[in-house]
């Protein structure tokens, strides 16, 4: 569509509107707020995100060193655990070769003194716990008497305690006692040297 002028007057031209020097300086000035905002949070996001990577980093190591120590501690409950059943076995042993000697020099005392002791023989030697009892035929009352005197100074026994003695006739004129006591063994006994202790009555003793 073709439009003429018929007053022959030129058109005017549109004139645009300036903008305010404020206005533009307030825009200008709240964009670099929001970037300065922006940077900052920036930064804060990059230091709070380092911080959690670190702290991250960090419980992974101690978790790991944990499982490591974990399997350290299994590792020495483990040797504990044979170290203790060692112990017992190596106790047991121990505890065996003791009773073992003590048994063999407690038999030895008893056939000593025994043996010091005139016309004394032993029938029967029992062993319960921390005694021994002791059955056997003298040739009178007065053997059996130093049976148990000779016993006494031995130092392996704190106490010894007739419990009977009955008088036997074998044959014609010939008297003999059977008897039986009971001996507690000391805890810590200390013999008496062999040259110290002389043979009780005339004759030896048979056991």
């Amino acid at each position: 569509m073709i439009r003429i002028n018929l007053l022959g007057q030129t058109r005017p031209k549109a004139t645009k509107q300036a903008v305010p020097l404020e206005a533009t300086m307030q825009v200008l000035f709240a964009c670099l707020a929001v970037g300065l905002a922006l940077a900052v949070l920036f930064v804060v996001y990059i230091s709070q995100k380092k911080q959690l990577d670190d702290t991250n980093a960090r419980i992974a190591a101690l978790r790991a060193e944990k499982a490591s120590l974990q399997q350290i501690k299994q590792q020495v409950d483990q040797f504990e655990s044979e170290k203790s059943t060692l112990q017992q076995r190596i106790n047991v042993i121990e505890t065996l070769q003791k009773n073992r000697s003590g048994a063999q020099d407690l038999l030895q005392m008893v056939a000593n003194t025994t043996v010091r002791v005139e016309t004394v023989w032993l029938t029967s030697l029992t062993r319960t716990s921390d005694s021994i009892d002791l059955e056997g035929q003298a040739g009178s009352i007065d053997a059996v008497a130093n049976l148990i005197t000779e016993l006494k100074r031995s130092g392996y026994f704190d106490k010894v305690e007739i419990k009977s003695a009955k008088e036997n006739t074998p044959a014609p004129g010939i008297s003999t006692y059977g008897f039986s006591m009971t001996a507690a063994i000391s805890p810590t006994p200390h013999t008496q040297p062999t040259s110290a202790q002389t043979p009780t009555g005339s004759g030896k003793g048979r056991s």
